[in-house]
């Protein structure tokens, strides 16, 4: 059967591409030369200047509209993208267009969890950044669409204390998320399993803000030196195993034993190897449980229902096998303007691939699973 008409469709992984202006507007002004800002190289493309040194272009972050054979990891101007990259008037109109009624969007120049920021020289500069994107947002970007757009925040998680003022300061203003690394150990942080982020758990649990960790946040997939260049269709292909390791590392932790109600969800990350991660998972728990510093008494799949969420493109194996997943547990996302988005067809496509599905567990992988996690009742 169709998608219904009146599901409003929530995309949990989009992107904004910052106006030029983002922290220029915000910073103080005695941090104007060194302030994130967009300059014209000569070469005619638009990059990202921070601390002096270059930090970025678009490529394939803002494709929307674009033929896949136009694609590539070449950088664009402002000049060559859609409006609605980094205009929220224009953002409003491209998803009227493509049937999305709200969105949760993921910083650009900032890195998918802030990882541009993580490498800086100057960390004063780097948290102000943060809190200035995080203004920007909230402020700007949310405020005018309160009921299309979800609030995520970004935190600085090179400093736990720092993180846990800027979800309590943000959650105040509205904030409903806020981004991770989804493996802190693979960039020289401390794991999950460690006592290294229980403050910030703590803060999440007592805000009720999930978290949410795009794949790539955590550093790139391993693969070949062509997998990350010459050929890039490698990695694309295999991001995703940085959510399968995500989930792995946090469902045999101590996270949520510690932190019972803490949610995440593994955004870009698919669903259609959780089954037998979750198959895997539970197996290997039974069997090896009793000499390992692992919980003894509740099935990782157990854990798995009440805590972690997967989001979706395009997954046919994952919506046929939902139940194994759990209908409660999958979130759609349409990547708006990244290169696996099907900006304008995003409802139409969507609808084909759910025609099987029954309406009430359609509403809950479209929309309603969304509003439950990230806190964002309905308007009308």
């Amino acid at each position: 059967m169709p998608l219904p008409d009146d599901a409003q469709v929530i995309s949990v992984d989009d992107h904004v591409i910052e106006h030029p202006q983002v922290w220029l507007d915000r910073l103080p002004s005695k941090y104007k030369d060194v302030a994130p800002r967009i300059e014209r190289a000569a070469d005619g493309n638009d990059f990202w200047i921070y601390e002096g040194e270059q930090a970025g272009n678009f490529a394939l972050n803002a494709v929307a509209g674009k033929d896949p054979k136009d694609f590539g990891l070449d950088p664009r101007t402002y000049d060559d993208m859609l409006p609605g990259c980094h205009d929220i008037e224009d953002r409003i109109k491209d998803m009227d267009l493509e049937g999305v009624h709200a969105q949760l969007c993921f910083p650009n120049m900032g890195g998918f969890a802030g990882s541009t920021f993580a490498k800086s020289k100057d960390f004063e500069l780097a948290n102000l950044c943060i809190s200035a994107y995080n203004d920007f947002i909230i402020d700007e970007w949310c405020a005018y669409a309160p009921d299309r757009q979800i609030p995520l925040m970004m935190v600085p998680y090179w400093d736990v204390q720092a993180t846990v003022k800027e979800l309590q300061r943000t959650a105040a203003k509205g904030a409903k998320s806020f981004t991770f690394p989804e493996l802190p150990d693979r960039i020289g942080l401390p794991s999950w399993h460690t006592d290294h982020w229980d403050p910030m758990l703590a803060a999440a649990q007592e805000l009720n803000l999930p978290i949410s960790l795009h794949f790539g946040s955590g550093g790139a997939p391993v693969v070949s030196p062509e997998g990350m260049s010459s050929n890039f269709t490698v990695a694309i292909t295999l991001f995703a195993l940085n959510s399968q390791s995500a989930m792995t590392e946090l469902l045999l932790s101590p996270v949520f034993h510690k932190f019972p109600d803490v949610k995440m969800a593994l955004s870009e990350g698919g669903i259609g190897w959780m089954p037998y991660i979750l198959e895997r998972l539970d197996y290997v728990w039974t069997r090896h449980r009793w000499y390992n510093d692992v919980n003894r008494e509740i099935k990782p799949s157990e854990i798995f229902r009440d805590h972690i969420y997967g989001c979706y493109i395009s997954d046919d194996a994952g919506i046929f096998s939902r139940h194994r997943i759990g209908v409660d547990n999958i979130m759609f996302e349409s990547d708006y303007p990244h290169s696996d988005s099907q900006w304008p067809h995003t409802r139409k496509i969507l609808a084909e691939t759910l025609v099987d599905v029954p309406d009430d567990e359609a509403r809950k992988m479209v929309e309603l699973n969304a509003r439950k996690l990230y806190n964002f009742p309905r308007s009308s």
